[in-house]
């Protein structure tokens, strides 16, 4: 008789592994996610099937962290500018809390292939559109949702290429200048 499922044991696996990630990058073998969780290979096998299914296990939990921590950063504030919430919001997506997230996901956005999360590209475009509209349209302008999102992932990309944060930071300050209400 096999033992029955602990999913108090594979959870607790999942966050371990998901902190790991989010500290330093998705790994390309387990053993990093072994030494996290203090358990064997064999074990994270046993709760999580295969190695490409704990990997993406670990990718949904950041990616889940990472949905709650911008909806948050995003969502509009009463008696508050949605200029000055985006404001905030760049610098924590542009941040250090926001590099973390940035580390496990950004290889899934250059993976052509996508075999670990073939939907993750467009999931990770479209799932912001939805607070910047609620947002924009404080300023009477939800119509920018793709044009802000658009800003803010091309300044991003080029932040992570050059490292350039004074350019990036004053480039979307810039930006958030034509947002104002009509």
């Amino acid at each position: 008789m096999g033992r029955r499922p602990q999913p108090e044991i594979r959870e607790q696996l999942l966050a371990a592994c998901a902190d790991h990630a989010l500290a330093h990058g998705l790994p390309d073998r387990i053993a990093p996610f072994v030494a996290a969780t203090g358990t064997s290979a064999r074990m994270l096998l046993y709760h999580f099937g295969t190695r490409d299914q704990l990997l993406r296990g670990v990718l949904e939990r950041a990616r889940q962290r990472q949905v709650a921590a911008y909806e948050e950063l995003l969502r509009a504030r009463p008696g508050e500018p949605y200029t000055d919430t985006l404001a905030r919001a760049w610098a924590g997506i542009s941040g250090p809390d926001g590099a973390t997230f940035l580390r496990v996901f950004s290889p899934l956005r250059e993976d052509a292939d996508q075999q670990l999360w073939p939907e993750f590209r467009r999931l990770a475009t479209t799932d912001w559109l939805g607070p910047l509209e609620a947002g924009l349209a404080t300023l009477g302008r939800p119509e920018l949702a793709t044009l802000v999102l658009a800003v803010i992932r091309g300044l991003l990309i080029d932040r992570q290429a050059t490292g350039d944060a004074e350019r990036t930071d004053a480039a979307f300050a810039e930006f958030l200048t034509s947002l104002s209400p009509r």
